[in-house]
């Protein structure tokens, strides 16, 4: 069982007011609050073992290298990767997808080549694909949705043809929260001998995540949607495939040796990490999984499931609400709209009251495009959050309601 006033007590930010209304914060899938271990980590970091890492031969150079390196280990044991050299430090999700677009498109894909996509992919898991429709001449497959908006498999299968060279998919959608089966669409990528990357931003900090019994060639994540700094992201990928790929960046530390005639490139993990890494990150993203750890992402996972059940009950009491996302494998994420109140004046509204909630196309427009709607309002959860929270929530959907 997780002590809820304990944890809330680990988040200052969760105390104050907002135009003298107590903060309810119900915007965890945009970006998660931070526990002060991790702030305390940061501040640690830069008055202790603030020096340049990998390069230097004096003492802090070489504290400061321990702990970058122990947080890659951190993050290779909290989602299971065989080695920590499969573990590559990138700004975030975005860049982790931008890094294997390019790179994967480079060495693997010719013109007419295909990726496959899903209709309620993120912009970041769409874009970089398109951009590299115009430089190598790819094609993009996208697996339509059913109407509880889940993935229709059997479709996904049938796009899978000899040209299809990787399959890029969200493991909890950010907009809907529908948990996709990953270990099934791997199943079959595997079996036509198809990676995988599997975006797993909206995952990591709500369920167990073990890349070797998933099976997944690839993996990203953002360290500021799991409790840890902004500015830092993961990106996972088995070794043999790592190893094929070029590098993404130039510049230092991913060289082995540079002339003018020739640059050779360092080992893993260090062949993608070009130029200074974000060491203080690395560091503060380790102490944010540790603490994740420490809760249990079984016990965080249960308690984020009543909080769902709880408030999608409460809000099916509000008349004229519909909620966007019905799968019954659902992350604790909410999208809905009410009697045709635009999503952004009920935002807005909420806002004056202390509740802080996502409006908008949420980076997924061809998912609203799909369910034809412009826009959904969006409550998102964590373990820090409460029913007195969710309570107050739908107490402000019908003053809203009542004001229009």
């Amino acid at each position: 069982m997780l002590d809820i006033s304990k944890i809330r007590s680990d988040f200052p930010i969760l105390s104050r007011q907002v135009y003298g209304k107590p903060l309810v914060y119900l915007d965890n899938a945009a970006t998660t609050q931070k526990p002060k271990c991790v702030v305390e980590k940061i501040e640690e970091m830069y008055y202790t073992l603030n020096a340049n890492i990998h390069r230097g031969v004096h003492f802090l150079s070489q504290q400061a290298t321990d702990a970058h390196e122990a947080a890659r280990v951190t993050i290779q044991k909290y989602i299971g990767a065989k080695s920590s050299n499969e573990i590559i430090f990138t700004r975030g999700t975005t860049e982790s997808i931008n890094l294997i677009a390019s790179s994967f498109c480079r060495e693997f894909c010719k013109p007419g080549d295909e990726i496959i996509l899903s209709t309620m992919e993120h912009h970041s898991n769409i874009v970089p694909w398109q951009l590299q429709q115009e430089i190598s001449g790819i094609k993009l497959q996208v697996v339509p949705l059913n109407d509880r908006m889940e993935l229709i498999i059997d479709e996904l299968e049938k796009k899978i043809n000899s040209r299809t060279k990787l399959i890029s998919i969200a493991h909890v959608s950010n907009a809907l929260g529908t948990i996709n089966d990953v270990n099934r669409i791997i199943e079959i990528a595997h079996a036509n001998n198809v990676p995988v990357l599997i975006d797993a931003a909206q995952s990591v900090q709500h369920l167990p995540v073990n890349v070797q019994k998933m099976d997944c060639d690839f993996l990203v994540f953002s360290g500021h949607k799991a409790y840890g700094p902004t500015g830092m992201g993961v990106l996972y990928g088995k070794e043999k495939w790592l190893d094929k790929l070029p590098p993404y960046h130039g510049g230092g530390e991913m060289i082995a040796s540079v002339s003018f005639e020739k640059t050779t490139f360092n080992v893993l993990p260090f062949k993608f990490e070009a130029g200074t890494p974000d060491f203080i990150g690395s560091s503060a993203l380790a102490t944010a999984l540790d603490y994740i750890s420490d809760l249990g992402l079984d016990n965080i996972a249960k308690y984020e499931h009543e909080l769902l059940e709880y408030a999608t009950n409460q809000l099916l009491t509000i008349e004229g609400l519909k909620i966007y996302g019905t799968s019954p494998q659902k992350s604790s994420v909410i999208s809905f709209l009410v009697n045709g109140i635009h999503h952004y004046d009920m935002g807005m509204l909420l806002d004056k009251m202390g509740i802080a909630v996502r409006t908008g196309h949420h980076c997924a427009q061809p998912l609203m495009e799909a369910m034809h709607v412009d826009g959904t309002v969006r409550a998102s959860f964590a373990f820090y959050n409460t029913k007195e929270e969710i309570d107050k929530l739908v107490a402000g959907i019908n003053r809203v309601v009542s004001m229009f």
